[in-house]
């Protein structure tokens, strides 16, 4: 019997300021426009009875409300940025009601960090046992290709400015946030997509994350069947920037879903 297909919902969309920004006025911001309201970049990956999140944004309770998500089994982060961790103790709730514990996987910076941020989920496990109002929580230092259940991952080294950071790939699907650069070595790694989603910052360069045009430039040569751009900032209205976008591209936003074969 062939497996069915990944599903991937878009929790959040948007850059590490969100959008509506705080303060901001322009044209966006007060967009009626649903698709103009971007919390924290994350994703829910979705393959049979396993529920992979990648990163934990900020608003993680309110994205897990608004799409009735009642069951987290692994984290995947991609780096320790407080954009993509700062909603972690929300993971408490899937604990208590599942009675889970949870692992959390990601590159060694990013996991002593959230080791020395949120010390107190880390006690003595009966500790955490007996105080279920704790999230409780497991670290998985990734060093390479890995399995949770049976579901084969693999993490791919991207350049944030500086920093190396992790994108990752579940079947010809793969994620790859927060990137300025795909080194040489990671590009054999993306080989056969059918889905990627890729960070897309805004129209001007950036730093430390891709533009729309190099966000393009990058998706040009990968050759997915299909691509969406996240990470998105108010510079961006959805309406105006999506019907620009070339054929095979166009932007995501909080509450997409998409279904990609393996």
């Amino acid at each position: 019997m062939p497996q069915p297909p990944l599903e991937i919902l878009v929790l959040g969309s948007g850059t590490s300021h969100g959008v509506p920004m705080i303060g901001c006025d322009c044209a966006v911001c007060r967009s009626a426009d649903p698709r103009n309201q971007r919390t924290r970049s994350s994703i829910l990956i979705r393959t049979g009875d396993l529920n992979l999140l990648v990163d934990t944004a900020p608003e993680l309770r309110l994205q897990a409300v608004r799409e009735r998500l009642d069951r987290v089994d692994a984290v995947l982060f991609t780096h320790d940025h407080a954009d993509h961790l700062h909603g972690i103790d929300d993971l408490r709730a899937f604990c208590e009601r599942h009675r889970l514990l949870i692992p959390l996987y990601g590159d060694e910076r990013t996991l002593t960090e959230i080791r020395r941020r949120w010390p107190y989920m880390f006690q003595d496990p009966e500790f955490t046992q007996r105080h279920l109002n704790v999230a409780r929580l497991a670290l998985c230092p990734v060093a390479g290709p890995f399995a949770i259940q049976g579901v084969e991952i693999t993490p791919i080294p991207l350049l944030h400015g500086a920093a190396q950071i992790l994108g990752y790939r579940i079947g010809r699907f793969a994620y790859l946030t927060d990137c300025s650069e795909i080194p040489e070595t990671s590009i054999p790694l993306l080989r056969d997509l059918d889905t990627l989603i890729i960070d897309g910052l805004r129209p001007r360069p950036h730093t430390t994350h891709f533009s729309l045009g190099q966000a393009c430039l990058a998706v040009a040569r990968l050759h997915p069947r299909q691509a969406f751009l996240t990470h998105l900032t108010h510079n961006v209205d959805h309406a105006t920037v999506d019907a620009a976008l070339p054929a095979g591209i166009r932007l995501a936003y909080d509450g997409l879903r998409l279904s990609c074969p393996w």
